[in-house]
Parts: structure tokens; C-alpha cells; sequence
């Protein structure tokens, strides 16, 4: 069995068990990470070790979210690519659900099915995970039940389904030569991301690593965008205008297998909000960007990306902390 393959099914078994009500957070975590494991989450929770994340993070959610499931989309492994392809990720990405039957940080409960998209990246190494970075939709659980986190958004608010093709479950090795196209292609896109080019329009630019049909999973407050023309008029073009100074993009992670990738950054980049950014006016303040990014290629171009932005944290930059703002408004 390969390292991958491996690492693979030291993932799987985590998450069977961290979903299990016969199972306490705590002992999974003691069980499948080691002591020392670095935990990245989605605002408010940030950097923790394994038995805080257990007692901060897992328990509470298991104990509002009731019948918890993890309803996986997308599952891959690949080399890391930042450090040379030394170190092995599994990347899982879905939803988690259960039945909303307790508040869970300040937001009320709703009694019905709730749906937590979430997305993870493990570092496993010697049969045991030894970094998490684990990014959630916070502001799509507070939409369900009832607040309003954010402005209008510009693109579409939905509970995001998986791949169109319903192929996004790599339990198996993909060719070598499918996950090199994906990785060079994901390089190309983020290389004219990074740069923000002058020298194209924007649809001209993005038509030269996306498919005309692609469709852009973006989180709660922003939204979902489908074809080159609503992206760019829906998110990439309003989100350009609403920033200067963006620096450049470091991630900790970037992966492929087959015909998925993705990537992650503490942060990303960071850029000045001049202001407009969700309908929010500019601050002039630098902010910071936590994103993961995860995408399905189809022949030549991408054709799907799903994106997970840490949207409490960057208004928390921005002097702004949406979370305690909305609950405490709706706790009153």
C-alpha cells in the first residue's frame, strides 16, 4: 500500500469515529492525532491542539447538532507540493448535518436539519494526523436559522451539492499523469490570480484556465456563481475593485490527485478593503484572507471550485466581529 493510500485510511477511520455518539471527541482525537498536532479552524476558534479542538470545536457540535453525519463530496490525497512533495494530505470536503436541537455559539436552534459545509486538510505521517486545518461556513448555519449575518449577497445562497459528475470520492490511486495536468493547470490559474493582470479583460483572462460553464461554490455572504460572464460579474470583478496592496499568495498546502486539487493558506494573502467588498464600506485597513480552495478540472479547464473563506475572521480585521454582533442582536 502506498503512503497515500495509507494515509487515506487512517482519515477515514478518524472521521467514522469522530461522528460516532458512542465515541467521546476527546478519545478519537487521543486516538488518531498526535499530541503535539497543529489545529486550524474557521473564526472563532483558530489555532488549537487536539484535545482543545476536541473540547471546543467537536463536543459543542455534536452535542447541537444531534444524529451528526458526515456527508463527504470530495475526497482526495496528494504530496504537498510548498514543500517539495515531502509531506502526504487527505483532503475531505462535504457538509456536516444533524438535527439543530441545541444553540451552537450563540446561534438558536432551529429543531430541523442543519448542514455545516465544511472542508478539511490532513497531514498524516507514521499512521497518525499531525496538522489539521479544518474551514467551515459558519454564516450558512446562522442563515438557516433565521439571522442575517451579512448584506444582500451577489450570488446565490444554497446548501452546495458536490461534483457534477459524482466522481469526487478518490477511495482509489489516480494516473500520475491526470494529477500532473490538474496541479499544472490549478498553477497557471492561481499565477493570474495572483497578479491580478491588466493586460486581459477579465472574462478573457479567466477563459484562459476556466470553462465557460464553470461554476464557483462560493461561501455564505458571497455566494455561488455560475459561466465565466456571472462569476466575473458577481464576484471576481466586484472583489477586485474592492481591494488594493493584495499580497502575495502563500499557501501551506497545495495538492492534487486525479482531477482534484486544492489548496490552503494562514493566510492566503492580504489586501486593503478601499471599500464595497459584500456591500461593506471600506475600512483602509489591511485584512487577512484564510481560504481554501478545492476544484475539479474537466479535459483543459476547471470546471467546478468549491471555496471556503473565513469571512468572520476577515471582518474581524476589519474591526467587525459579525459573529458576536448577529447572536448577540438575536439573544436579546
Amino acid at each position: 500500500m502506498t503512503k497515500l493510500q495509507a494515509a487515506k485510511e487512517v482519515v477515514q477511520r478518524f472521521q467514522t469515529s469522530i461522528a460516532a455518539e458512542s465515541v467521546q471527541p476527546e478519545e478519537t482525537m487521543a486516538r488518531f492525532c498526535t499530541s503535539d498536532m497543529i489545529w486550524r479552524g474557521y473564526h472563532p476558534f483558530g489555532l488549537l491542539d487536539a484535545d482543545t479542538a476536541a473540547q471546543r470545536f467537536w463536543a459543542p457540535l455534536r452535542d447541537s447538532f444531534t444524529s451528526l453525519q458526515i456527508r463527504e463530496d470530495v475526497f482526495f490525497a496528494g504530496n504537498n507540493e510548498i514543500d517539495g512533495y515531502a509531506s502526504q494530505w487527505v483532503v475531505s470536503m462535504g457538509h456536516l448535518m444533524g438535527l439543530f436541537d441545541a444553540p451552537w455559539l450563540g446561534i438558536p436552534p432551529t429543531g430541523k436539519m442543519a448542514f455545516l459545509r465544511y472542508c478539511a486538510f490532513y497531514r498524516v505521517e507514521g499512521g497518525r494526523i499531525h496538522e489539521t486545518t479544518l474551514y467551515f461556513d459558519i454564516p450558512q448555519v446562522m442563515v438557516q436559522a433565521g439571522l442575517t449575518p451579512f448584506p444582500v449577497q451577489t450570488g446565490a445562497q444554497l446548501v452546495q451539492p458536490g461534483p457534477v459528475t459524482h466522481d469526487g470520492l478518490l477511495h482509489s490511486p489516480q494516473p500520475a499523469d491526470e494529477t500532473t495536468k490538474t496541479l499544472k493547470l490549478v498553477n497557471a490559474m492561481c499565477t493570474d490570480l495572483g497578479t491580478w493582470q491588466s493586460a486581459l479583460p477579465l472574462q478573457d483572462e479567466l477563459r484562459r484556465t476556466w470553462a465557460e460553464d464553470m461554476i464557483w461554490w462560493g461561501p455564505t455572504g458571497i455566494g455561488a456563481s455560475y459561466t465565466i460572464p456571472r462569476y466575473a460579474e458577481q464576484h471576481s470583478g466586484p472583489f477586485r475593485a474592492a481591494f488594493t496592496d493584495r499580497s502575495p499568495t502563500n499557501h501551506i498546502a497545495r495538492l492534487a490527485e486525479g482531477a482534484y486539487a486544492g489548496f490552503f493558506g494562514w493566510p492566503n494573502f492580504t489586501a486593503r478593503h478601499t471599500g464595497g467588498f459584500m456591500g461593506m464600506p471600506g475600512s483602509d485597513q489591511i485584512g487577512e484572507f484564510r481560504v481554501i480552495d478545492i476544484y475539479r478540472r474537466e479535459g483543459d479547464k476547471l470546471a467546478e471550485n468549491w471555496v471556503f473563506i473565513d469571512l468572520l475572521h476577515f471582518w474581524c480585521t476589519q474591526g467587525v466581529d459579525i459573529l458576536a454582533r448577529t447572536t448577540g442582536i438575536a439573544t436579546r
